[in-house]
């Protein structure tokens, strides 16, 4: 994600969310405030950014020899999560961070319960 000068730059296999904010409509349709929310075990929000996944280990090649310098090219195992989609995940595993007096949540991929995505998923996105 890249905001001015500054980059931010997700790591491993975590995501970074924008988590939505202002009230929550209850299913009878009373709004609810932030406080209320506060005691829910999931929240939503829209990822910004990924990390490249989780990283693999090095296949191990028995005929070379294990001192010589080879081309180490990091292989990772892809992420599920996207930019754009919509996440549901769980609460406690969230950290919550400043950048650029934005507030988002980072949240790791195991963390993440559901995904929604959309057919052109950078429309929805409010960069």
């Amino acid at each position: 994600m890249k905001k001015s000068r500054k980059q931010l730059v997700v790591v491993g296999d975590r995501v970074l969310v924008a988590p939505e904010e202002g009230e929550e409509r209850t299913s009878v349709g009373l709004y609810l405030p932030p406080t209320a929310i506060d005691r829910q075990a999931v929240q939503s929000g829209r990822i910004v950014a990924t990390g490249p996944g989780t990283p693999l280990p090095e296949p191990t090649q028995l005929d070379d020899e294990p001192w010589k310098i080879g081309n180490s090219n990091q292989r990772f195992v892809p992420m599920q999560a996207q930019i754009g989609d919509y996440a549901l995940f769980f609460r406690k595993a969230a950290v919550e961070i400043t950048f650029e007096d934005k507030k988002y949540l980072v949240v790791p991929q195991a963390a993440i319960l559901v995904l929604v995505r959309s057919e052109n998923p950078l429309d929805d996105l409010d960069l």
